[in-house]
């Protein structure tokens, strides 16, 4: 069964956005970028929250933008299928998203059962604060935390919900962001 792993960049104070939404001061360089797309390389389905995939969706066309690892980074998000879970959006700005209303853990399930390569989730409201996690289907997550404080905004992981994690490995990264490395407990 492929696994369904949790990657998100965060404060050290543990958000993803500060409480404007902003997210200058997450922007990784290119040895944090380079680690982030080797994690990415070769996997299967994205699984996004709709704020998440909007942020993202840019890479769709950004193939001769950036540095060599932002287009790298680009190639492996447009071969990658990918599932935006949202009421509201309308159509998909890229190739290959599927758009689904509700989160169906079951289908979550399946979609782990059938696959050839892992899956990503991402968003802190998909994957920390209720969805992904509650429902015990996240068997991995990497945690990339900047070394910078915002003091409130959008979680990392959710409070309110108790989190076993079993730490398999870090890295330090020449910028001085980390990346911690966790099994979850449930799925160990």
């Amino acid at each position: 069964m492929a696994k369904l792993i949790y990657s998100m960049l965060a404060s050290l104070d543990g958000f993803v956005a500060d409480e404007s939404g902003n997210l200058d001061w997450a922007a990784p360089d290119d040895d944090v970028h380079a680690f982030v797309n080797d994690l990415k390389r070769g996997g299967g389905t994205y699984l996004y929250g709709r704020r998440l995939y909007e942020v993202m969706a840019y890479r769709e066309t950004a193939a001769t933008e950036g540095s060599a690892v932002l287009a790298d980074h680009a190639r492996i998000w447009q071969s990658a299928g990918k599932v935006v879970y949202s009421r509201t959006l309308e159509a998909a700005r890229s190739a290959r998203p599927r758009i689904e209303r509700t989160f169906d853990q079951d289908v979550v399930r399946a979609l782990k059962g059938d696959a050839t390569a892992d899956l990503s989730v991402g968003g802190p409201k998909l994957a920390a604060a209720a969805a992904a996690f509650a429902a015990r289907l996240v068997d991995e997550c990497h945690l990339l935390l900047a070394p910078v404080v915002v003091g409130g905004g959008a979680q990392a992981l959710s409070r309110g919900q108790r989190l076993e994690l079993e730490l398999l490995d870090e890295r330090r990264f020449r910028g001085r962001t980390v990346d911690l490395h966790y099994r979850t407990a449930a799925n160990g």
